[in-house]
């Protein structure tokens, strides 16, 4: 078993190798990577050199592409969600632009964390429909209190690699259930899965072997398709499609 998950996460580091390309623009780095928004555009960084040291930066692309969207963020509870979510990768907002400073030691975490948050406010804040008033994050949490399912919100976690990764729901152990994370996908594809695929298996061995992982797949706008499901259940990460959730209400409740 752990030959086959060493064999996954190797294989996931050499994916992102090969897939990014670099490019100069100036005195900036333009860095293509293989992650995709909800556009299914490829997510773009940018980097230089300032003091000795590195600023990354999004160049405000994933705020002002939700503005231009239609999502506004100027609610209390839509700020709050925003920094939670920039906090928990050490992200900074400036203006627009999400931005993290790095040094040569400690450069691939920064920007493995610039692209997660990148991930994270796209995810957050996405609306299922243009005329729908409540995120889908929203929703989960209305639906995890309604039924008294306790959860500690937005916990970061640092895998074996050395990666910060933030699960939106963690679910303390009790004395009939163990631990147990839920993450919301509004968006289930094949990036998003690897990316909670990833997350799953380099923290799990930092935590006691009997936890357990849920992805709670959003499916009210478009069908969940099964190579979706069956990479999570290959991995032991349960999932469950937002119009099924009650199947799973008394396993987290207890």
């Amino acid at each position: 078993m752990i030959q086959d998950i060493q064999k996954m996460m190797d294989g996931y580091l050499a994916w992102l190798r090969e897939k990014t390309s670099l490019r100069e623009i100036g005195d900036w780095v333009e860095v293509t990577t293989p992650m995709l928004d909800r556009h299914n555009d490829y997510l773009q960084i940018y980097i230089r050199r300032e003091n000795g040291n590195f600023i990354l930066t999004d160049d405000g692309y994933t705020l002002d592409d939700l503005e231009q969207s239609g999502c506004k963020l100027d609610s209390p509870k839509r700020q709050e969600l925003l920094r939670m979510t920039l906090n928990g990768f050490g992200v900074q907002q400036h203006d627009t632009a999400l931005e993290i400073r790095a040094t040569e030691d400690n450069f691939p975490l920064k920007k493995h964390s610039l692209l997660q948050a990148m991930l994270g406010v796209n995810d957050l804040f996405f609306l299922a429909a243009p005329h729908t008033a409540s995120l889908f994050y929203e929703d989960v949490v209305a639906w995890m209190n309604q039924y008294d399912i306790r959860f500690v919100e937005n916990a970061k976690f640092t895998g074996k690699t050395g990666y910060d990764h933030l699960f939106e729901f963690v679910i303390p152990r009790s004395r009939k259930s163990p631990e147990r994370f839920v993450k919301p996908i509004n968006r289930p594809d094949k990036s998003t899965a690897m990316d909670m695929l990833f997350a799953w298996q380099d923290t799990r061995e930092t935590r006691p072997p009997e936890s357990k992982a849920y992805a709670l797949l959003n499916d009210m706008e478009r069908e969940v398709k099964s190579d979706v499901t069956d990479a999570f259940l290959s991995y032991d990460i349960r999932p469950v499609r937002w119009s099924e959730r009650d199947t799973v209400r008394e396993e987290l409740a207890v």
